[in-house]
C-alpha cells in the first residue's frame, strides 16, 4: 500500500532559517523515516518550511498550505518532532478536532484519542510525571 506523505518543517528564529541549523536535522529525519517504512511506494509528495516561534500558532500560512496539501491528496502530514509543530495544547486539539492527524517521526504523534491528555494534564495508565 502506497503511503504518502507531506513534510513540514520549523525553525524558531531567521537566524536558524538562514543557517539551516535544525532544517537539515529535521529533513533527514523525515526522509529516513519514509526510507524505513518497508513500502517502496511511500513518498513525500511536498514539504513546507516555515521559520516563526512555536509560542505562535495564530499565525503559520505554511503550515495552513501542508495541511490543505495533505487533506486534498489524501497524504499524512509528517513531522520530525512533535514540538516542531506546536508546544500548545490548544492548538493540537483544535488540529484533532478538525480530523488533522500528523505522524512524528520521533516520540508521540497527534494520535485523536490521546490528544486531550495534552490538554487536561491526565496521563496514560502507568505513566506518572516527573
Amino acid at each position: 500500500m502506497c503511503q504518502n506523505y507531506v513534510g513540514y518543517y520549523r525553525v524558531s528564529t531567521e537566524k536558524q532559517g538562514k543557517s539551516g541549523l535544525g532544517l537539515e536535522a529535521q529533513q533527514t529525519a523525515v526522509e529516513a523515516f519514509i526510507a524505513n517504512k518497508g513500502d517502496a511506494d511511500a513518498k513525500l509528495v511536498a514539504s513546507f518550511t516555515e521559520v516563526e516561534s512555536g509560542k505562535r500558532s495564530d499565525n503559520r500560512p505554511e503550515l495552513t498550505k501542508a495541511l490543505e496539501h495533505a487533506r486534498l491528496t489524501g497524504a499524512t502530514l509528517l513531522i520530525a518532532k512533535l514540538d516542531r509543530l506546536s508546544r500548545d495544547a490548544h492548538f493540537l486539539l483544535g488540529l484533532q478536532k478538525a480530523g488533522a492527524a500528523p505522524a512524528s517521526t520521533s516520540g508521540p504523534s497527534v494520535r485523536p484519542d490521546q490528544c486531550d491528555r495534552f490538554s487536561t494534564g491526565s496521563r496514560p495508565n502507568g505513566m506518572r510525571g516527573t
